[in-house]
Protein backbone atom coordinates (compact mmCIF):
# COMPACT_ATOMS: atom_id res chain seq x y z
CA UNK A 1 0.00 0.00 0.00
CA UNK A 2 1.35 3.65 -0.62
CA UNK A 3 1.81 5.98 1.68
CA UNK A 4 -1.78 8.04 1.30
CA UNK A 5 -3.65 7.85 4.49
CA UNK A 6 -3.34 9.39 8.08
CA UNK A 7 -4.69 7.49 10.66
CA UNK A 8 -5.26 8.00 14.90
CA UNK A 9 -5.08 4.30 16.28
CA UNK A 10 -6.75 4.93 19.77
CA UNK A 11 -5.77 1.89 22.10
CA UNK A 12 -7.85 1.87 25.36
CA UNK A 13 -5.67 0.00 28.01
CA UNK A 14 -6.60 -1.72 31.49
CA UNK A 15 -3.47 -3.73 33.00
CA UNK A 16 -2.35 -4.55 29.72
CA UNK A 17 1.54 -4.11 30.38
CA UNK A 18 2.70 -7.50 28.90
CA UNK A 19 1.05 -6.64 25.97
CA UNK A 20 0.70 -3.02 25.27
CA UNK A 21 4.60 -1.86 24.47
CA UNK A 22 4.27 -4.52 21.30
CA UNK A 23 1.10 -3.97 20.22
CA UNK A 24 2.54 0.35 20.08
CA UNK A 25 5.65 -0.98 18.13
CA UNK A 26 4.01 -3.18 15.91
CA UNK A 27 1.27 -0.32 14.93
CA UNK A 28 4.37 2.18 14.64
CA UNK A 29 6.35 0.33 12.13
CA UNK A 30 3.40 -0.48 9.98
CA UNK A 31 2.22 2.84 10.12
CA UNK A 32 5.55 4.45 9.65
CA UNK A 33 6.08 2.85 6.73
CA UNK A 34 2.46 2.90 4.66
CA UNK A 35 0.25 6.22 6.07
CA UNK A 36 1.64 10.02 5.53
CA UNK A 37 1.08 10.54 9.22
CA UNK A 38 -0.49 9.16 12.37
CA UNK A 39 -0.77 9.07 15.95
CA UNK A 40 -1.21 6.41 18.49
CA UNK A 41 -2.98 7.28 21.88
CA UNK A 42 -3.07 4.94 24.65
CA UNK A 43 -5.74 5.46 26.95
CA UNK A 44 -4.66 4.37 30.12
CA UNK A 45 -7.41 3.47 32.21
CA UNK A 46 -6.40 3.32 35.91
CA UNK A 47 -4.12 0.30 35.69
CA UNK A 48 -2.83 -1.08 38.58
CA UNK A 49 0.14 -2.72 36.41
CA UNK A 50 2.92 -1.01 34.87
CA UNK A 51 0.82 -0.45 32.02
CA UNK A 52 0.96 3.87 32.08
CA UNK A 53 4.66 3.34 33.10
CA UNK A 54 5.15 1.59 30.15
CA UNK A 55 2.75 3.90 27.70
CA UNK A 56 4.44 6.80 29.16
CA UNK A 57 7.88 5.61 28.03
CA UNK A 58 6.76 4.87 24.42
CA UNK A 59 5.32 8.30 24.49
CA UNK A 60 8.75 10.05 25.54
CA UNK A 61 10.54 7.57 22.94
CA UNK A 62 8.29 8.92 20.09
CA UNK A 63 6.67 11.81 21.29
CA UNK A 64 5.63 13.25 17.81
CA UNK A 65 3.18 9.94 17.36
CA UNK A 66 2.76 8.95 21.07
CA UNK A 67 0.43 10.48 23.26
CA UNK A 68 -0.86 9.08 26.70
CA UNK A 69 -4.72 10.16 28.05
CA UNK A 70 -4.38 8.42 31.50
CA UNK A 71 -7.37 7.90 34.42
CA UNK A 72 -6.27 8.16 37.16
CA UNK A 73 -8.93 5.22 38.42
CA UNK A 74 -10.72 2.46 36.29
CA UNK A 75 -13.45 4.16 34.40
CA UNK A 76 -14.30 1.12 32.70
CA UNK A 77 -14.17 0.64 28.28
CA UNK A 78 -16.55 3.08 27.45
CA UNK A 79 -15.01 5.66 29.16
CA UNK A 80 -11.88 5.04 27.79
CA UNK A 81 -12.69 4.54 24.28
CA UNK A 82 -14.62 7.91 24.76
CA UNK A 83 -11.76 9.07 25.92
CA UNK A 84 -9.19 8.37 23.09
CA UNK A 85 -11.91 9.43 20.47
CA UNK A 86 -12.13 12.55 21.70
CA UNK A 87 -8.00 13.00 21.83
CA UNK A 88 -8.17 11.55 18.21
CA UNK A 89 -10.47 14.47 16.85
CA UNK A 90 -8.46 17.10 18.15
CA UNK A 91 -5.41 15.69 15.58
CA UNK A 92 -5.46 16.37 11.69
CA UNK A 93 -5.98 12.93 10.84
CA UNK A 94 -9.30 12.32 9.02
CA UNK A 95 -9.37 8.60 9.84
CA UNK A 96 -9.78 7.17 13.51
CA UNK A 97 -8.59 3.51 14.47
CA UNK A 98 -10.44 1.89 17.26
CA UNK A 99 -9.01 -1.87 18.32
CA UNK A 100 -7.97 -2.55 21.89
CA UNK A 101 -4.05 -3.02 23.59
CA UNK A 102 -4.24 -6.89 23.86
CA UNK A 103 -2.31 -7.90 20.26
CA UNK A 104 -5.25 -9.96 19.30
CA UNK A 105 -5.66 -8.47 16.17
CA UNK A 106 -3.30 -8.49 13.16
CA UNK A 107 -2.21 -4.43 12.53
CA UNK A 108 -1.31 -4.38 9.39
CA UNK A 109 -4.97 -4.61 8.34
CA UNK A 110 -5.91 -1.20 8.88
CA UNK A 111 -4.57 -1.21 5.14
CA UNK A 112 -7.40 -3.53 3.91
CA UNK A 113 -9.97 -1.52 5.76
CA UNK A 114 -8.55 1.85 4.25
CA UNK A 115 -9.06 0.15 1.02
CA UNK A 116 -12.01 -0.87 1.58
CA UNK A 117 -13.37 2.31 2.57
CA UNK A 118 -12.04 4.04 -0.47
CA UNK A 119 -13.47 0.99 -2.45
CA UNK A 120 -16.80 1.22 -1.51
CA UNK A 121 -17.13 4.71 -0.18
CA UNK A 122 -17.86 4.26 2.73
CA UNK A 123 -17.78 6.14 6.53
CA UNK A 124 -17.32 3.18 8.93
CA UNK A 125 -15.24 -0.11 8.50
CA UNK A 126 -15.72 -3.03 10.98
CA UNK A 127 -14.72 -6.02 11.40
CA UNK A 128 -16.02 -9.43 11.92
CA UNK A 129 -13.59 -12.47 13.74
CA UNK A 130 -14.71 -15.34 11.41
CA UNK A 131 -12.58 -17.59 13.24
CA UNK A 132 -12.71 -15.88 17.31
CA UNK A 133 -9.29 -16.93 18.61
CA UNK A 134 -11.20 -16.60 22.52
CA UNK A 135 -11.67 -19.37 24.91
CA UNK A 136 -15.58 -21.23 23.86
CA UNK A 137 -17.15 -19.19 27.00
CA UNK A 138 -16.20 -15.47 25.62
CA UNK A 139 -17.63 -17.02 22.24
CA UNK A 140 -21.10 -17.59 23.46
CA UNK A 141 -21.19 -14.71 25.32
CA UNK A 142 -20.13 -12.75 22.30
CA UNK A 143 -22.86 -14.59 20.25
CA UNK A 144 -25.23 -13.64 22.66
CA UNK A 145 -24.64 -9.97 22.75
CA UNK A 146 -24.65 -9.60 18.50
CA UNK A 147 -27.88 -11.33 18.66
CA UNK A 148 -28.96 -9.13 21.26
CA UNK A 149 -27.87 -6.11 19.71
CA UNK A 150 -29.42 -7.22 16.52
CA UNK A 151 -32.84 -7.94 18.24
CA UNK A 152 -32.69 -4.67 20.04
CA UNK A 153 -31.16 -1.78 17.76
CA UNK A 154 -31.72 -4.11 14.30
CA UNK A 155 -28.20 -4.21 14.03
CA UNK A 156 -27.30 -6.64 11.30
CA UNK A 157 -23.62 -7.11 11.86
CA UNK A 158 -22.05 -10.77 13.03
CA UNK A 159 -19.74 -9.21 15.51
CA UNK A 160 -21.13 -6.27 16.68
CA UNK A 161 -17.57 -5.68 19.70
CA UNK A 162 -15.22 -6.30 17.17
CA UNK A 163 -12.36 -3.60 18.25
CA UNK A 164 -11.65 -3.44 14.97
CA UNK A 165 -13.26 -0.43 13.60
CA UNK A 166 -12.13 2.17 10.76
CA UNK A 167 -14.08 4.94 11.21
CA UNK A 168 -13.99 8.72 9.37
CA UNK A 169 -14.17 11.98 12.24
CA UNK A 170 -17.13 13.17 10.26
CA UNK A 171 -19.25 10.37 12.00
CA UNK A 172 -17.30 10.59 15.44
CA UNK A 173 -17.97 14.46 15.18
CA UNK A 174 -21.72 13.84 14.62
CA UNK A 175 -22.76 11.50 17.16
CA UNK A 176 -22.33 11.74 21.16
CA UNK A 177 -21.21 8.59 22.58
CA UNK A 178 -22.69 7.88 26.40
CA UNK A 179 -22.20 4.13 26.59
CA UNK A 180 -20.44 2.08 29.47
CA UNK A 181 -18.54 -0.74 29.27
CA UNK A 182 -19.17 -2.49 26.01
CA UNK A 183 -22.36 -1.11 24.96
CA UNK A 184 -20.10 1.61 23.14
CA UNK A 185 -19.67 -0.87 19.96
CA UNK A 186 -23.69 -1.21 19.10
CA UNK A 187 -23.86 2.26 20.22
CA UNK A 188 -21.39 3.75 17.49
CA UNK A 189 -22.67 0.70 14.98
CA UNK A 190 -26.57 2.22 15.54
CA UNK A 191 -25.80 6.19 15.70
CA UNK A 192 -23.85 6.01 12.85
CA UNK A 193 -26.24 4.17 10.54
CA UNK A 194 -29.20 6.01 12.13
CA UNK A 195 -27.34 9.70 11.16
CA UNK A 196 -26.83 7.83 7.78
CA UNK A 197 -23.19 6.97 7.69
CA UNK A 198 -22.52 4.06 5.28
CA UNK A 199 -20.99 1.09 7.09
CA UNK A 200 -19.29 -2.02 5.72
CA UNK A 201 -18.50 -5.44 7.65
CA UNK A 202 -15.16 -7.35 6.77
CA UNK A 203 -13.63 -10.64 8.08
CA UNK A 204 -10.28 -10.00 10.21
CA UNK A 205 -8.07 -12.11 11.59
CA UNK A 206 -7.84 -13.01 15.07
CA UNK A 207 -5.44 -14.00 17.45
CA UNK A 208 -5.40 -15.93 20.58
CA UNK A 209 -4.63 -13.87 23.82
CA UNK A 210 -0.76 -14.05 24.54
CA UNK A 211 -0.41 -12.36 28.13
CA UNK A 212 -2.75 -10.79 30.51
CA UNK A 213 -6.21 -11.48 31.35
CA UNK A 214 -9.75 -10.67 29.81
CA UNK A 215 -12.26 -8.55 32.27
CA UNK A 216 -15.21 -9.18 29.33
CA UNK A 217 -16.53 -12.25 30.61
CA UNK A 218 -16.95 -10.83 34.42
CA UNK A 219 -20.35 -11.04 35.47
CA UNK A 220 -20.59 -7.34 36.87
CA UNK A 221 -19.51 -6.23 33.84
CA UNK A 222 -22.14 -8.43 31.57
CA UNK A 223 -24.97 -7.13 33.77
CA UNK A 224 -23.98 -3.75 33.37
CA UNK A 225 -23.72 -4.61 29.57
CA UNK A 226 -27.35 -5.62 29.18
CA UNK A 227 -29.05 -2.58 31.18
CA UNK A 228 -26.79 -0.15 29.21
CA UNK A 229 -27.94 -1.99 25.65
CA UNK A 230 -31.92 -2.00 26.85
CA UNK A 231 -31.58 1.97 27.67
CA UNK A 232 -29.84 2.58 24.30
CA UNK A 233 -32.90 0.79 22.34
CA UNK A 234 -34.75 3.32 24.73
CA UNK A 235 -33.38 6.64 23.84
CA UNK A 236 -32.84 5.57 19.94
CA UNK A 237 -36.61 4.63 19.74
CA UNK A 238 -37.46 8.13 21.20
CA UNK A 239 -35.43 9.29 18.15
CA UNK A 240 -36.62 7.34 15.67
CA UNK A 241 -37.97 3.62 15.03
CA UNK A 242 -35.18 1.12 15.26
CA UNK A 243 -35.46 -0.48 11.93
CA UNK A 244 -34.67 -3.85 10.82
CA UNK A 245 -32.24 -5.33 9.60
CA UNK A 246 -33.44 -5.99 6.43
CA UNK A 247 -33.91 -2.45 6.03
CA UNK A 248 -30.56 -1.52 7.97
CA UNK A 249 -27.97 -1.16 5.55
CA UNK A 250 -24.95 -2.47 6.20
CA UNK A 251 -22.96 -4.41 3.66
CA UNK A 252 -20.68 -6.85 3.63
CA UNK A 253 -17.16 -6.79 1.68
CA UNK A 254 -14.76 -10.18 1.68
CA UNK A 255 -13.34 -13.44 3.33
CA UNK A 256 -10.13 -14.07 5.69
CA UNK A 257 -8.56 -17.10 4.25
Amino acid sequence: MEPAASVTVVLPAYNEAPNLARTVTTAQAYLARTMDDYRIIVVNDGSADRTGAIADELAAADPAHVVVVTHPVNRGYGAAVRSGIAEALRTDCPWIFLTDADGQFDLTEIGMLLGVAREQKVDLVTGWRTRRADPSIRRLNAYLWSGASRLLLGLPVHDVDCAFKLVHRRVLAAITLEGEAAVISPELLAKAAHAGFRIVEVPVSHFPREAGEQSGANLQVIVRSLVGLARLRVRLARQMPVESPRQRRIARHGSVD
